[in-house]
């Protein structure tokens, strides 16, 4: 006789049920392990130290960060449950932080949050949570883990669009997905607080982190000159038909779309970045209208999706993170490489960001923008 599913879904009485909770200080992820406890569950906190502890308890609004691991430890004593921190930094540096140095110096916009779901996170960590006999492990990741048709789990934003992750989850396996869950997805963050009041957490009123946690206050530059010593040559700054406009001092100091701080004055009409040509060491500038991309060339794609038709398929493709998504075809191709057909051009896309695709509410992969098709022919 199969005994009946906890509201997990998996068998068993909440009290005979270990779920380990990636805990990283703020409200989000305490919450989830606070209901979970609520519930009975067996519930187990660890925290990641992902990078120099010493550096970290001197800077404040980053998840992992020296405060965070105190408010984690704090949480945890509330709530009377088991607390571990993980050290790790080394494997943080060499899978996240490194990764995201050589990605700028390729002349690309790296999405580092991704990098560290896909290998520290929902790799190593799950890793671990399974050595300590966990069933699950839970996040506190706004989006919706449900059962289809077929009987396997998928990922579906959450009920909070303002606050949705999925794009960050991308490249979640079928084999990780079936292991996590996510107790906040159908909540949004107002009601997270109120629950955090109600529980009497000492995070309920902590700020959300804004930024990278090893990039203090944007300042990635200088992570990268500390990571690649020497990485910042200098170079030209060339308009699209390759007339020198001015100098640089390293095409890492540049992204896609910028349009303040580029160094050229004088023009009549306002300039953007265009393109980063790391092999001749070009800034190349041009008006809004070169910024407009019609196709995008994706590599490592991930699927949790039916079989794609080699014909293509109709998906709403997000860019960015805070952008909406917009209609395409996605055209798989061998070596899970794919095209990607916008039907609505948009501006300032950048290799080395995700293109994450939908159907409808229900995320259905995505993969790395290796290359970006241009509507200005000069840009091909």
């Amino acid at each position: 006789m199969t005994k009946p599913l906890n509201s997990l879904g998996l068998e068993g009485a909440p009290a005979d049920t270990r779920v380990v909770v990636a805990m990283s200080g703020g409200v989000d992820s305490s919450v989830a392990a606070a209901l979970l406890k609520e519930e009975g569950y067996d519930v187990v906190g660890i925290t990641l130290q992902l990078y120099d502890h010493g550096v970290a308890v001197q800077k404040k609004g980053s998840c992992c960060a020296g405060q965070d691991i105190h408010d984690a430890r704090r949480v945890a004593e509330a709530l009377n449950i088991p607390h571990y921190v993980l050290d790790y930094e080394s494997r943080f540096k060499e899978q996240v932080m490194e990764d995201f140095a050589d990605s700028y110096i390729k002349g690309e916009t790296p999405v580092p949050c991704i990098k560290c779901n896909q290998t520290v996170k929902f790799k190593d960590l799950l890793d671990t949570a399974r050595d300590l006999g966990a069933s699950c492990m839970a996040t506190g990741h706004y989006v919706q883990r449900v059962i289809g048709k077929d009987g396997k789990a998928t990922l579906v934003r959450g009920v909070d669009s303002g606050k949705d992750q999925s794009y960050f989850l991308f490249a979640t396996t079928q084999e990780q997905i079936d292991f996590l869950r996510f107790p906040l997805g159908h909540m949004d963050k107002e009601e997270t607080r109120l629950q955090a009041e109600r529980i009497g957490l000492s995070v309920a009123d902590k700020p959300d982190s804004q930024d990278i946690c090893f990039v203090p206050e944007g300042g990635y530059v200088s992570v990268i000159e500390r990571l690649r010593p020497g990485a910042l040559d200098p170079g030209n700054i060339v308009d699209l038909d390759g007339t020198v406009l001015g100098k640089h001092d390293g095409i890492v100091k540049y992204t896609i779309g910028q349009r303040r701080g580029i160094g050229i004055g004088g023009t009549a009409d306002p300039l953007y970045v265009v393109k980063l040509d790391p092999a001749n060491k070009q800034v190349i500038v041009g008006p809004r209208a070169a910024l407009e991309t019609s196709e995008l060339r994706v590599k490592d794609v991930s699927w949790i999706g039916e079989e794609v038709p080699r014909k293509g398929l109709p998906v709403i493709a997000k860019i960015r993170s805070t952008r909406p998504g917009v209609p395409a075809t996605l055209i798989l191709e061998d070596n899970a490489r794919a095209r990607v057909i916008l039907h609505e051009a948009e501006a300032g896309v950048s290799p080395g960001q995700a293109a994450v695709f939908y159907d409808g509410e229900r995320m259905l992969g995505g993969g790395w923008i290796d290359s970006t098709v241009s509507k200005d022919p000069r840009l091909s």
